[in-house]
């Protein structure tokens, strides 16, 4: 991590004064930037291959442990957690499908309640539209 931190700010300052502030060798920075990738990051690569190809056969729905399941049927040797680092390294994360849910019923089909004030909402004081005609409002809690 510090090696490439170093590769990215070269073009700043030196690198003798980048190795040396961050408390690494120039020897081992040279070292690294000529080095070879490991036999261990060769076979990720290759398995990042094979999870991005299932991940986007499962429209990216698939998880670690699912995505797991499918590279054993491939007849992959890897493990779970192996499967969930190159996953979450990557970011490929499993899409949830939302589900849908009905909150409101238009078409349900009860009756409708009168229209007693014709739309006639004009009054001259308080409490002159309760009248008579108005003795009893329903309601669905009584």
């Amino acid at each position: 991590m510090r090696f490439r931190l170093i590769d990215q700010a070269k073009k700043a300052a030196p690198v003798h004064r980048l190795c040396k502030v961050l408390g690494v060798s120039q020897s081992g920075y040279f070292a690294w930037r000529t080095r070879k990738p490991s036999r261990r990051q060769l076979d990720d690569m290759v398995l990042l291959a094979h999870i991005r190809a299932q991940f986007a056969t499962s429209n990216e729905t698939y998880g670690a442990p699912r995505m797991h399941v499918e590279l054993q049927e491939d007849g992959l040797d890897v493990g779970r957690h192996r499967v969930a680092r190159l996953m979450r390294d990557n970011g490929l994360k499993a899409l949830q499908k939302r589900r849908y849910k009905k909150t409101t019923d238009s078409n349900y089909g009860g009756p409708v309640a009168a229209n007693l004030l014709d739309e006639d909402f004009a009054c001259d004081g308080p409490d002159q539209k309760w009248g008579a005609d108005i003795s009893y409002i329903w309601t669905a809690a009584g």
